[in-house]
């Protein structure tokens, strides 16, 4: 009942070797129309995920949120207990740690500094699917950003807080639910 339209997307693909699955030095060209080099093939929710986000907008979306597994780094960053939150402008970034706070979910506000866009750069592709180790969180938001097209975003790192490998009294061991 309230007075907004919500869109729920849900990018999922069977990540299975093969003979066609993907290898470091394809491209791949994104629904937009954006070409990927693949550097790394453990990288490849994000690919699915920015093609998500394209169809988001698509679809008339004029503010996002996405939510992730998608990253090794942001554990390192921010442990199991506080999931990473990327995205631009500052004030919607606020509006949704607000609502995690709300909600019970721990999250802190991570840089997207265009400085580690250069990580990204490829000779060969518009850019590519990894960064490297170097701000792999960070990274990995700013790949997610280029298929934004400048909308309001947040993307939450939750690699670290969507599964729970003990119980607590708050929380039983499991799934966590958090971004939901």
């Amino acid at each position: 009942g309230a007075p907004i339209r919500c869109l729920g997307i849900i990018p999922m693909a069977e990540n299975m070797p093969g003979g066609r699955a993907i290898k470091p030095g394809d491209i791949l060209t994104s629904a937009e129309g954006k070409t990927v080099e693949i550097l790394n093939t453990d990288a490849e929710g994000r690919l699915i995920l920015g093609d998500a986000i394209w169809y988001a907008r698509r679809l008339g979306a004029t503010h996002l949120v996405d939510v992730a597994t998608l990253t090794g780094s942001c554990v390192v960053a921010l442990g199991k207990t506080t999931s990473g939150l990327f995205g631009t402008p500052d004030s919607w970034v606020h509006e949704v740690r607000r609502a995690t706070e709300r909600a019970g979910d721990r999250s802190w506000p991570m840089p997207v500094f265009d400085d580690y866009k250069e990580q990204l750069k490829s000779e060969i592709a518009d850019f590519s699917n990894t960064g490297g180790r170097a701000g792999g969180a960070i990274t990995g938001a700013l790949f997610i950003k280029e298929f934004t097209g400048g909308l309001p975003w947040v993307h939450m790192d939750i690699a670290g807080t969507a599964w729970a490998e003990d119980a607590k009294p708050y929380q039983p061991k499991g799934a966590t639910g958090v971004g939901v």
